[in-house]
């Protein structure tokens, strides 16, 4: 079986999360006896860890990524689980986001001939999800039986205009906010008996909204605040608020933390009564730029390509902040991300070719 063959077989699975529609069964069988598999399953999400002792090495590198994708919707101009090939494109859903990736690496993993300690692969059916009990289920079974890797690639889509030009080395946390300014609802046409939650909080607004948090640094932007809802009242010309919500992202780098972020809330509105609290969905992280698995890519990408890659943490969160909370270098590199999650989604014959070109030539030297 080709690597695009392979990728076409991916593709064909409805694997809609969090239902694999059966591809790990086909991945087990793919990768043949010679790999073991762990199996992690619960509430109905489905984390498999196949691996394979080369020797004994402590050195571990693991690959990793999703079976799972978004819903198709409507308005393709082709069957989105077909994947056919047309003038050397494949449109269908997963394309980047991210089969191409799990084909590149499982064709990569399953002709490695050589590796100086464990190659493995973690794959779960729920990151388009909550990712509630996809890969940190799996990353915590692997603690609890010593076997946490030391490096990890994240075949996310990372490249931005040219195949080659982008690795991830980290992603930016993720905090949200919810404020409620309390007041006092009242008539219209008698403001002084009233307290008004949205006036009190409109000189407030200008000094939020959009502020940057910290400077940002070489690896990440600055953290933004950024304002993503307001609302009060009932909709009516005549009847005062009787309070006013409002919630917030912030995408946060390494230098700015949930508490900062609390702290600077609490200056601002100072002298108004209200509820406040704030939640964190998944934590920043980045992989020194000297790590072996960073060099070992950017060698990688530059010996296949020709192009000298850069770093970046741009975008939004992924499963390799997993992998950092865990200790684990982690860096993310795929195929261009321009049509995920879109109606036509699709990528190149030539760029999963090269991605599988790269990955071969990044086991083989590692």
């Amino acid at each position: 079986m080709t690597i695009i063959e392979l990728f076409q077989k991916l593709l064909r699975f409805k694997s809609v999360t969090p239902d694999d529609d059966g591809a790990f069964d086909f991945i087990e069988e793919y990768l043949g006896e010679t790999w073991k598999c762990i199996s992690v399953d619960m509430e109905g999400v489905k984390n498999r860890f196949y691996y394979k002792k080369f020797n004994d090495n402590p050195q571990h590198l693991c690959f990793a990524g999703h079976i799972d994708v978004v819903p198709a919707g409507t308005g393709w101009d082709v069957d989105p689980f077909a994947a056919d090939i047309i003038d050397g494109v494949i449109t269908a859903r997963g394309t980047q986001d991210m089969k191409s990736g799990d084909a590149a690496f499982l064709y990569a993993c399953k002709h490695a001939q050589n590796f100086d300690g464990t190659l493995s692969i973690l794959m779960t059916s729920d990151e388009e999800g909550e990712g509630t009990y996809g890969t940190i289920k799996m990353l915590e079974h692997l603690k609890e039986i010593d076997f946490i890797p030391q490096y990890a690639v994240v075949a996310e889509p990372t490249c931005e205009d040219n195949f080659g030009d982008a690795i991830k080395v980290g992603r930016r946390g993720s905090i949200n906010g919810y404020i409620t300014i309390k007041g006092k609802q009242g008539h219209a046409a008698y403001p002084e008996k009233c307290i008004n939650p949205v006036h009190n909080f409109s000189s407030i607004l200008p000094k939020i909204a959009g502020h940057n948090l910290d400077d940002g640094d070489e690896y990440f932007s600055p953290s933004k605040m950024v304002i993503t809802d307001i609302r009060g009242g009932m909709e009516v010309t005549n009847v005062t608020p009787n309070e006013l919500k409002l919630m917030f992202n912030v995408r946060n780098s390494t230098n700015t933390t949930r508490e900062s972020v609390e702290a600077f809330i609490h200056e601002k509105l100072e002298g108004l009564e209200y509820d406040f609290k704030t939640t964190q969905g998944s934590f920043p992280f980045v992989t020194n730029k000297e790590s072996k698995v960073v060099r070992a890519m950017e060698n990688s990408i530059k010996e296949i390509t020709g192009v000298t890659t850069k770093h970046s943490t741009a975008g939004g969160t992924s499963d390799a902040r997993y992998f950092g909370a865990f200790g684990i270098e982690a860096i993310e590199f795929g195929v261009i991300n321009d049509t995920i999650h879109s109606i036509g989604e699709r990528t190149t014959v030539k760029e999963v070719e090269d991605l599988t070109a790269v990955y071969v030539d990044l086991i083989r030297k590692f």
